[in-house]
């Protein structure tokens, strides 16, 4: 059974950047979407990117279009989120799930325990 650990969080500035990885274990993850949540004080949970299974397609909410990378690297079990000119209000714990059974699917599953990620001056 797929289970995904998230990493990589921590305090950055304002402008600073940050690397998360979502490891897989359990399965392959070359047999997954694999997207990226996130949850601010507050707030309800939210998506930022998605990625197929390929890595070929990707997808980002509007507001880190630009700024916020999604990859993977599947021969490491791997799914990162390089994030670039953070501002506060990406604060949140950022977790990773399986798009069951595309980027495209309302459905999610194997959620991690999250990292979180605080910008602040």
């Amino acid at each position: 059974q797929l289970q995904l650990v998230e990493s990589g969080g921590g305090l950055v500035q304002p402008g600073g950047s940050l690397r998360l990885s979502c490891a897989a274990s359990g399965a392959t993850l070359d047999s997954y979407a694999i997207a990226w949540f996130r949850q601010a004080p507050g707030m309800g949970r939210a998506g930022v990117s998605c990625i197929d299974i390929s890595g070929d397609s990707t997808n980002y909410r509007d507001s880190v279009k630009g700024r916020f990378t999604i990859s993977r690297d599947n021969a490491k079990n791997t799914v990162y989120l390089q994030m670039n000119a953070l501002k506060p209000e990406d604060t949140a714990i950022y977790y990773c799930a399986a798009a069951l059974p595309s980027c495209t699917s309302r459905v999610f599953g194997s959620w991690g325990q999250g990292t979180q990620v605080t910008v602040s001056s």
